[in-house]
């Protein structure tokens, strides 16, 4: 695949193989993560499904299902396309020749030996189910040579400037190895054995957990994917950024804020209460930043606004930043004190989570699937539209179910665990708050069934795309470079 640029300079040839691996795994993945998350949420709706087997019980599924969409599908989405990126906006084919295949056989790896370690019951037991010792030593070296692929192809680059996208993505890669590495200082008991203990303890092991859980969020959910939204609403909208110059103001400004947030997970605990106001105060900060990018991202689409009756694929991306509006508002609400006093531990905090991971993360990944899939593999468009626009209304449908019936549960839950009688005793035993639940669950569980159906449409599009799609035409080069905005 060759670019042209300047009159007689022919661009490089890219390295999109590893690419196509990634998309293809980022979409097994993705079928994988959502139907065992299904599965859970009918053992949730109906505890006979547990089947009184070690192996499929929720407590291990749970870690099953959190990392093989969030890790596996979102890993897969954000190292494969920030490998498509880097190489069209620097102009440069990727740095580091096999060390490219050895991020994607490594990053695939680490996914299956977790996956079987979880479901076998091997896990440090923290909030995040990390996977033992010896595995995040096998991600982190998985990890260090991702950022000397990623980071050689910036410095090797044909384009003076480096796009905002590529910021993005350095900085996820950078704070996410930190992250991955602090987090999991450990010492094992044997060098043989899988059992290890964490060099930190107590309220410390907490901080340092909601340090590196919270600051995934920032980066690995946020920072990673706003990368993405930075290069496919422009090149799916054909429109140049709305304003560059919001798009750098929000990214120092994220940066350094989500860094800070960490605490608000952690309040009306052991923390010093100086420390969970500084984690709140960070996190209603963090609206500014957050609304700038999302801002940016859907006036991308100004003057253009008659595309999202014709485009499915823009209409992914737009969508998804509007999710990304709404979980960005939500999350800094419920880090005030007063509100976090009725939702935390509620499934209050469960619909948050999945207004943002459905509607932000999953919809970003399918609108850059659909936009890339057809450039990868030489063919003029996706094979079906009308299987996009039934694939768009299907997982809104099961969004809309999902986070509505949580958002229900967890008020209801907050309000019944908080509820007196006249004498001052608890009204509501925790049995009747479960059973009150039920209804909420089922509808949960449906939802997610619906969201997995349309993903499943996706793939069975995507691989007719691939297998029986027509060709792009002879000497068709990739779509005009944007020009950063002065």
């Amino acid at each position: 695949m060759t670019s042209t640029t300047a009159a007689g300079d022919p661009g490089p040839v890219y390295r999109d193989d590893v690419v196509r691996w990634f998309m293809i795994a980022a979409v097994f993945w993705a079928l994988v993560g959502m139907l065992v998350g299904v599965v859970i949420a009918a053992q949730l709706a109906f505890p006979l499904l547990n089947l009184d087997l070690p192996w499929t019980s929720f407590g291990r599924l749970r870690p099953v299902h959190t990392s093989a969409v969030i890790f596996a599908f979102g890993g897969s989405m954000l190292i494969g396309t920030s490998f498509y990126v880097v190489q069209r906006t620097c102009r440069t084919r990727l740095f580091g020749g096999a060390a490219a295949d050895f991020v994607f056989w490594g990053y695939q790896f680490f996914i299956v030996l977790a996956a079987l370690s979880y479901v076998l019951g091997a896990s440090q037991s923290r909030e995040y189910a990390e996977p033992e010792w010896y595995l995040d030593i096998w991600l982190a070296i998985v990890w260090v040579t991702y950022l000397v692929v990623f980071l050689g192809t910036l410095i090797t680059r044909r384009e003076p400037h480096i796009y905002i996208s590529n910021w993005y993505y350095l900085a996820f890669i950078v704070t996410i190895a930190v992250l991955h590495i602090v987090n999991n200082l450990a010492v094992p008991v044997s060098i043989f054995g899988t059992k290890s203990y964490s060099l930190f303890g107590g309220v410390q092991d907490a901080m340092t957990q909601w340090w590196y859980g919270h600051n995934a969020v920032g980066f690995f959910l946020t920072a990673g994917f706003l990368a993405m939204m930075y290069y496919f609403i422009p090149k799916q909208a054909e429109r140049p950024i709305w304003s560059y110059r919001l798009s750098i103001i929000s990214f120092w400004s994220l940066i350094f804020v989500y860094i800070w947030a960490g605490p608000h997970h952690l309040h009306y605990t052991a923390l010093p209460d100086w420390v969970q106001m500084l984690g709140m105060s960070f996190s209603i900060i963090l609206w500014m930043p957050s609304w700038a990018s999302m801002v940016n991202g859907i006036m991308t689409v100004s003057g253009r606004w008659d595309r999202l009756r014709t485009d499915p694929v823009l209409r992914f991306l737009v969508v998804a930043a509007a999710f990304y509006g709404m979980s960005t508002f939500e999350g800094p609400l419920m880090s005030i004190r007063a509100v976090n006093g009725l939702s935390h531990y509620t499934d209050w905090t469960i619909g948050h989570v999945h207004s943002g991971a459905l509607g932000w993360v999953a919809f970003i990944c399918f609108g850059a699937l659909y936009h890339v899939v057809p450039r990868l593999w030489g063919r003029q468009a996706i094979y079906s539209g009308g299987a996009i626009r039934l694939h768009f209304w299907l997982c809104t449908v099961g969004i809309v179910l999902y986070i509505t019936s949580m958002w229900a549960s967890g008020i209801m839950q907050g309000l019944m665990w908080r509820a007196h009688d006249s004498l001052g005793f608890l009204q509501y035993s925790f049995v009747e708050t479960v059973a009150a639940m039920h209804p909420y669950y089922a509808i949960r569980a449906l939802g997610g069934l619906v969201f997995l159906s349309g993903t499943a449409l996706m793939a069975w599009n995507l691989w007719m795309t691939i297998t029986a799609g027509t060709p792009a035409a002879a000497g068709a080069g990739p779509q005009p470079r944007l020009q950063p905005a002065g």
